[in-house]
């Protein structure tokens, strides 16, 4: 059960977190009543007795905390318009294209626990999109993520037509477009706070 730190106040000085190197994040026995709540509503709602690095970084303010992790409930890690193996595909795939080794790290371990294998996570790493390990489908839907997070100015119609060729529907890109973005936004606050790399753990 986690613990309130009665003798916390929003005077007192803060000492560095242990999940980050360069700036503090919100650890547990330095968190408000709220933040404490919410950290409670996270590891309730995804079964867990520990708190990514991530989630830290939000709590700085409670009420961006509160919105991240209702999307982490309701579209991060959830099947939606694209299954959550495909999206943890495009998670790995854009941190690893912005040099996010914390964020790639951690979904890696993600896609490898929905199935995914170290030969699609390797591809994934080094952004062999081409890769025969891929379908012919996942091959342009992963190509479509990356023009979104490296060149979105660039985007066409043509762009789109051309995925939705190979088999996606609009709704679907539109969700790779929301998952690209999201994740170049976590990877920035990852890599600015220095959250370190979990462990990769194989199948």
């Amino acid at each position: 059960m986690l613990q309130i730190d009665e003798t916390h106040s929003d005077h007192k000085r803060e000492q560095p977190g242990l999940s980050s190197s360069n700036l503090t994040v919100v650890e547990e026995n330095i968190a408000g009543e709220e933040v404490l709540a919410l950290y409670q509503d996270f590891c309730s709602r995804f079964g867990r007795s520990d708190l990514p690095g991530i989630v830290k970084c939000f709590a700085t303010h409670p009420p961006v905390l509160k919105s991240m992790i209702d999307l982490a409930a309701g579209f991060l890690f959830v099947d939606g318009h694209l299954s959550r193996r495909h999206k943890e595909m495009v998670a790995t795939l854009i941190s690893s294209q912005n040099g996010c080794s914390y964020c790639a790290s951690s979904h890696g371990n993600l896609l490898l626990a929905q199935g995914g294998s170290t030969e699609v996570l390797c591809a994934l790493e080094t952004g062999a999109v081409d890769s025969n390990c891929f379908s012919e489908a996942e091959q342009m839907l992963l190509r479509f993520a990356l023009k979104v997070n490296s060149d979105s100015r660039s985007m066409t119609r043509a762009d789109v037509e051309k995925a939705m060729q190979a088999g996606w529907t609009e709704t679907q890109l539109a969700e790779t477009i929301h998952l690209a973005a999201f994740f170049a936004a976590f990877n920035r606050i990852a890599n600015a706070f220095g959250l370190p790399a979990p462990g990769l753990r194989l199948p």
